[in-house]
């Protein structure tokens, strides 16, 4: 429980007191570095850590199970990873609904901020800009309320995962951790260029920080209630227990957190990398440019790897 909560300060209030010294017009080509970075830390998470835990166990204990059994448990599991997925699918969705704009939602963030730049039109339409900004300063606080509600999820992740086990947790939480950094950069450069004071927009950023907090909590919870049962009453039957249960509701959450991150990295972050809209003004300054987003994330795989073999010693 304990390491639990500390984590989740440590991915709340650090990436957050790093924007004290990140510029406000930080270079997108830079920003793409480390979103690169944070990629390869998530699917690093979700193929060498999550998967083999839901699928196998922490120590292979799963494929002990009949045959019957494991069939459905895996049935289960896939569903509840698909479900990760699908939430963040539908909270992309109704944010980009909301907004009548495709760049704000909570997964869109990271992709979008890389091409903040003004339009000719819009610095030659000064009449407009007023309306503009009325509907930027909009967009600026789904955001945050999209940001809240993924911190949640990151801070139920992080629950789960350290009731799971000590490396499961250490894992997520440097998973999430490294992703948090850009994903917090970048969310200061958008309410930065949406009117928001530097003070104000840091402000904004430690507040979203408390739904971090509200997910360990709700986490802590839904795991100490399925290892004690009359803990909770209300939530007996619902949450079951190890005994009756194929898999139970706490098991659920590291499935759904490995659905997450792959919506995260593969539809929030990695097409944006792969667009051609570039600093780069040269065919060789782009494929530098991706050399290194390569390389960053090879980076933060070879993280995850390096936890993998800790584990095992």
């Amino acid at each position: 429980m304990i390491s639990s909560f500390l984590a989740t300060a440590y991915i709340s209030l650090f990436p957050n007191f790093i924007l004290f010294f990140v510029p406000p017009n930080i270079r997108p080509s830079s920003l793409n570095i480390l979103v690169s970075f944070a990629v390869g830390g998530l699917l690093g998470d979700v193929f060498l850590h999550l998967l083999p835990q839901v699928f196998l166990g922490e120590h292979g204990e799963v494929t002990k199970l009949n045959e019957e059994t494991l069939k459905w448990r895996n049935l289960y599991v896939g569903l509840g990873i698909f479900g990760g997925f699908l939430f963040f699918f539908l909270l992309d969705k109704f944010m980009r609904i909301a907004s009548k704009s495709s760049s704000v939602s909570e997964v869109g963030t990271d992709a979008q901020l890389r091409q903040r730049k003004k339009t000719d039109t819009e610095q030659e339409q000064p009449v407009a800009q007023e309306a503009t900004s009325q509907k930027v300063n909009l967009s600026a606080y789904l955001n945050l309320i999209a940001d809240m509600t993924h911190n949640f999820t990151d801070g139920l992740a992080i629950a789960a995962s350290f009731y799971t086990s000590p490396a499961i947790g250490i894992s997520t939480f440097a998973a999430v951790f490294f992703h948090e950094i850009p994903h917090e950069v970048g969310d200061y450069a958008i309410l930065i260029q949406s009117g928001f004071s530097r003070s104000r927009a840091l402000g904004a950023q430690f507040v979203t920080a408390i739904g971090a907090f509200m997910g360990t909590v709700v986490g802590v919870i839904i795991e100490e209630a399925t290892r004690n049962p009359d803990m909770i009453p209300i939530l007996k039957g619902v949450l079951g227990g190890e005994s009756d249960s194929i898999v139970t509701a706490s098991e659920m959450i590291i499935p759904a957190t490995a659905g997450g991150f792959i919506y995260i990295a593969t539809v929030g972050v990695i097409p944006e990398l792969l667009s051609d809209d570039s600093e780069a003004t040269t065919v060789g300054k782009k494929i530098l440019e991706s050399f290194w987003q390569i390389v960053a994330m090879f980076v933060g795989i070879g993280l995850m790897v390096g936890i993998t073999i800790l584990e095992e010693m």
